[in-house]
């Protein structure tokens, strides 16, 4: 760390500049990557159409954008209308402190899956690194029952992105940067439906 308070100054700002011009690359990527996004919002839609619900579920920084995510489609966004059925697997900490102690934390959401999934609902598994074993598990689960299921992860996809039906992959393997791409997608997504299914 710098003694002198100017050379602090330059190194913070030295930083943020570094830090946002990554934050505009993940971005760049996720733009770049926009159909993906967009199949993303047109399965949750047909999903609410049927009358399904969405599960989605992360770990640390991911299990707060699941959280986030389920709140905005519970919630809303923009618009008054109709609250939207999703439920964030990680809020429970009854149920996810129960199959953790019983069967082990890799099974925390594929439990929970079984217990809560059925045929035309949407199960969205969020990790950055695309091979958390209690994400891979969850999504497994989602599709021996028969649902649609969404990986949102980053560089490469890992074994979400070979086993998910859609899988937004964002092009970095630095976990910040890509949750903050993936927040952007979230809200974009969320919006979409919203206005697709509740009207401009």
């Amino acid at each position: 760390m710098p003694d002198n308070p100017l050379d602090q100054r330059f190194d913070a700002e030295g930083l943020i500049e570094r830090r946002l011009n990554e934050h505009l690359s993940a971005i760049n990527a996720l733009l770049a990557d926009k159909s993906t996004v967009a199949d993303i919002a047109l399965a949750i839609a047909d999903a609410y159409r049927a009358g399904g619900k969405i599960l989605v579920f992360g770990n640390g920084g991911s299990a707060a954008d699941a959280q986030h995510f389920a709140g905005e489609l519970v919630g809303r966004l923009y618009l008054e209308r109709a609250a939207m059925p999703a439920v964030a697997l990680s809020t429970n900490t009854s149920n996810m402190t129960a199959i953790a102690n019983d069967f082990g934390y890799d099974s925390v959401f594929s439990r929970q899956v079984e217990a809560l999934g059925n045929p035309g609902d949407v199960a969205i598994g969020i990790t950055t690194s695309g091979n958390s074993p209690s994400i891979v598990n969850g999504l497994e689960a989602a599709h021996r029952d028969g649902l649609t299921t969404i990986g949102m992860t980053g560089q490469g996809g890992g074994a979400v992105g070979a086993m998910a039906d859609i899988c937004l992959m964002i092009d970095t393997d630095d976990t910040p940067r890509c949750q903050e791409a993936h927040i952007s997608a979230i809200h974009i997504i969320c919006e979409w439906v919203e206005k697709e299914l509740a009207g401009s």
